[in-house]
């Protein structure tokens, strides 16, 4: 009989994580059946924020069914029979972890400076003086010549779903949303989830939401910074392989 240990050496396997501190994250995750625990457990490291030492790793099947615990670091995850579609659950033991307290997801438990609008415009020096002083100079140069149309036709070939990669840096994620934002400014836009927490929010932008994802995964940019097509998502552990 095969023991469970014989891992086919292109095997890999599509996860959906979770987090105990991080309610919004839940997020799919290709690993390959090689990987020890601990392994898995870096890969985890760097989408979470949560140490591998503080890591304690659930895995449940499709019916949220717990099956085990991924307690021997040095097993191969292969070992554990997961299947595309089961979930690995990632509980945080250090209660001083940057996820916990909520402050990661909720933007209300981080204090914010504020100044009213009498004490802003007794100020000088300050943004809105010199826009007003350079608008009084050359009154053309600030009128809005941007179009509600504007890059358009660049969303021809960009639809929701689409796997891509945006510049500068070749972050790489998936299309979830393509249209207008009128808070952002004229034109179109393209809403990724970044395949790592390279963003700046969870497909919320002032107040508006465009699309959802776990927090500091979303970004909203122009059509001529993304390119779609055959990107899947990077391994980190490549670059370390001989």
């Amino acid at each position: 009989m095969a023991s469970r240990l014989q891992i086919k050496g292109d095997d890999s396997v599509l996860l959906r994580v979770t987090h105990s501190n991080l309610k919004s994250f839940n997020t799919d995750v290709r690993f390959s059946l090689q990987m020890s625990v601990e392994a898995v457990k870096e890969k985890l490291w760097k989408k979470c924020g949560t140490s591998v030492n503080s890591m304690q790793l659930e895995l449940y099947d499709d019916c949220k069914n717990k099956l085990c615990d991924l307690s021997d670091d040095s097993t191969p995850l292969g070992f554990y029979s997961p299947l595309d579609g089961f979930r690995i659950h990632v509980i945080d033991l250090d209660p001083s972890s940057v996820t916990s307290g909520g402050w990661l997801e909720d933007t209300s438990l981080v204090e914010k400076y504020s100044i009213s609008e009498d004490e802003y415009n007794k100020r000088s020096g300050t943004f809105r003086k010199f826009k007003e002083k350079m608008a009084s100079q050359n009154p053309s140069a600030f009128r809005n010549k941007m179009s509600d149309d504007y890059m358009e036709d660049l969303c021809a070939n960009i639809k929701v779903g689409d796997r891509c990669e945006v510049e500068p840096g070749e972050k790489r994620g998936v299309v979830k949303y393509v249209g207008r934002a009128e808070a952002l400014g004229p034109g179109f836009w393209i809403g990724v989830q970044y395949d790592e927490p390279l963003g700046k929010h969870d497909g919320m932008v002032k107040g508006t939401r465009y699309f959802q994802c776990p927090q500091l995964c979303g970004a909203m940019v122009r059509p001529d910074k993304v390119k779609v097509g055959d990107y899947p998502e990077r391994d980190p552990f490549e670059e370390d392989e001989l």
